[in-house]
């Protein structure tokens, strides 16, 4: 039969009094009881049940310790007596030792938080045993020293009761080392108040060292807590502390008593004792200053460099940086700068790399260019010498003439004015086509300015007229009646439209001399203008369209192929673009196409170096 287990089967309620120096609201027995309660429940196997009593200054106010005696034992009048006493400063260890006799003079008995200078003055007893912790506060001032050198004056704060009244008496001793460099200001006889105005006053070069308040002169009792942020808030020097219950609140920091620890020790040696060992009789365990740990915000606060901390020092509370708070987003952003940079660095080479191949490719344009020329007026030798034979002859048979009649006296003034203004039309005429011809030749850079098209094509018509007429080749010129005005270089189109003719011219050859005919035309609309050359020759076979204009490919026998590709570099030079087809009815049609100059190019004049006539035959 299932049931429950027998109550004397059950393990037994251990019971812990702890004895208390002061009342709720000191940080310091809070923090140590709050933890060593924690320690106990977590880690004993049995139930253990705590009471706590204040048998300090602040308990039983106006009772007298008899009075305390008797509560306590009432308390335990209907339970057991206590497996242990623990008791928490030294007002309670003072007031345990006292009556222990008249309480559970049987019961193991604890020193927690007890200062060791008061047990060299009162040795461990038969069934005591101590945690002491060495509150060793010169060390702290010689601290205060090292990260503020220039310190000449130090606050000590502590309350008006007799916690406080025992550290000013304790402390003057040990304090007296500091009489070369320091001035100590004690506020056990000031009220809160009043301390609070004297700490926002203070002189430069001080500091503050809070060691326990309570009460303050007045009688009015304070909790640390609110002490401490006062005290921060007021304060016009920096603050310091020797417990860990008050970092974070306000104090730079330093070698602090954990309090923590003290908790968890105490927990250990209770734990034991409960268990069954003896106490350690005659046994102090100590527990001295932990690492040192500084707040960095109130290193910020009072220019104190981290350089001065001792060596393994520990700074908390650094403010919320980039890398600690967004690691991955940094990372990332920064992987995503790097790749932009990696491309704006390639874009930049790449940039960099096609201005140089266009400045190559440009200065390759005008050596191709110069050289085609040069073949082109080679190939045009016998139209130069035959075009500059009609004035020269002109102007020589003028010369005779007038010297016939000047032999003969029967030159007037007329017929002599008649013929030398023959003479130099003739020579106008040849300079022309000298100049002509020498531009054609002259090597020079892409120079664009506006041009009218329309003389474009007259000039180049004018190179090559007496070939022309030698291949018995008609020619039909349709240019538009308005202004056909692109931005260009004028020499570079002539090369483009004389290579279109003279292949036009080359395709004829085999065709009869009575169908031998090139019509011309220019074509205008709102943002290009069109300059078509036609033939009747054969036509262009339909597998060499799309390659016409690839170097060194050539329908003619004895054609090298480039003359097509620098008329395509060149219309790409002017932004143009140039076609090749066949026309429905018979022949070859290239057709360039050149965008419109802007309106204030053009009104700056085009240059018109021949008229054109709507249609004419050349």
């Amino acid at each position: 039969m299932l049931g429950a287990a027998p109550a004397a089967a059950q393990a037994p309620v251990r019971q812990v009094l702890v004895l208390q120096s002061v009342d709720r609201g000191n940080s310091i027995v809070d923090e140590f009881t709050g933890g060593f309660r924690v320690e106990l429940d977590q880690r004993t196997e049995e139930p253990v049940n705590v009471i706590q009593v204040v048998v300090g200054p602040t308990g039983f106010v106006g009772a007298p310790e008899q009075a305390i005696v008797d509560f306590i034992r009432s308390t335990f009048a209907d339970r057991p007596k206590p497996d242990l006493i623990v008791t928490v400063s030294g007002p309670a260890a003072v007031f345990a030792r006292q009556y222990r006799q008249q309480l559970f003079p049987d019961t193991p008995l604890l020193f927690a938080a007890v200062d060791e200078r008061y047990l060299q003055s009162a040795p461990l007893r038969e069934d005591e045993t101590a945690v002491a912790v060495t509150n060793d506060f010169p060390e702290l001032v010689d601290e205060i020293l090292h990260l503020l050198p220039e310190t000449r004056q130090v606050v000590m704060v502590m309350g008006s009761g007799s916690i406080g009244r025992f550290w000013h008496e304790e402390l003057e001793g040990p304090f007296r080392r500091f009489d070369d460099r320091l001035t100590f200001v004690w506020s056990d006889e000031l009220s809160f108040p009043e301390l609070l105005l004297r700490v926002a006053n203070l002189p430069d070069h001080s500091a503050i060292f809070y060691i326990i308040f309570g009460t303050d002169a007045a009688g009015a009792a304070y909790a640390d807590q609110r002490v401490i942020a006062d005290l921060h808030a007021a304060a016009n020097a920096p603050l310091f502390a020797a417990h860990s219950v008050f970092f974070g609140g306000g104090v730079v920091g330093g070698r602090l008593i954990s309090i923590d620890d003290l908790s968890r020790r105490t927990a250990d040696v209770a734990i034991d004792i409960l268990n069954g060992a003896p106490p350690l009789s005659g046994e102090v365990l100590r527990r001295s200053t932990s690492q040192p740990i500084f707040d960095w915000r109130e290193l910020q606060r009072w220019g104190i460099p981290e350089s001065r901390l001792p060596p393994g020092s520990e700074v908390h509370y650094r403010g919320p940086n980039l890398w600690s708070e967004y690691r991955g987003t940094v990372l990332l952003a920064a992987g995503v700068l790097a790749s932009q940079a990696l491309l704006i660095i390639g874009l930049l080479l790449e940039r960099r790399g096609r201005r140089r191949a266009e400045s190559d490719s440009r200065t390759n344009l005008v050596l191709a260019a110069d050289t085609s020329r040069r073949e082109t007026m080679s190939a045009l030798t016998t139209s130069i010498a035959h075009e500059l034979t009609q004035p020269l002859s002109s102007m020589m048979h003028n010369a005779q003439a007038l010297q016939m009649l000047a032999s003969a006296n029967a030159a007037t003034p007329d017929a002599t004015r008649e013929i030398l203004s023959d003479i130099q039309t003739d020579g106008l005429r040849a300079a022309q086509i000298i100049e002509r011809h020498r531009a054609m030749l002259r090597g020079h850079q892409l120079q664009e300015r506006p041009v009218d098209l329309r003389a474009v094509v007259t000039e180049s018509l004018a190179l090559v007229a007496h070939d022309m007429r030698a291949r018995q080749i008609e020619t039909t010129v349709n240019l538009s009646s308005n202004p056909c005005v692109i931005s260009g270089d004028p020499v570079l189109l002539q090369q483009v439209l004389v290579n279109l003719v003279v292949n036009a011219m080359d395709a004829m050859a085999e065709t009869p001399p009575a169908r031998r005919h090139i019509t011309i035309s220019s074509e205008l609309d709102a943002t290009a203008v069109h300059v078509s050359v036609r033939d009747a020759g054969p036509g262009l076979r339909v597998d060499m369209i799309d390659k016409l204009f690839t170097p060194f490919v050539t329908t003619k026998a004895k054609g090298l192929g480039i003359g097509l590709t620098i008329a395509r570099r060149i219309v790409d030079a002017h932004r143009g673009l140039i076609a090749a087809g066949n026309h429905p009815e018979g022949g070859a049609t290239f057709t360039v196409t050149l965008p419109r100059a802007e309106p204030r190019e053009t009104s700056r004049g085009v240059p018109v170096s021949a008229t054109a006539s709507e249609s004419s035959s050349a």
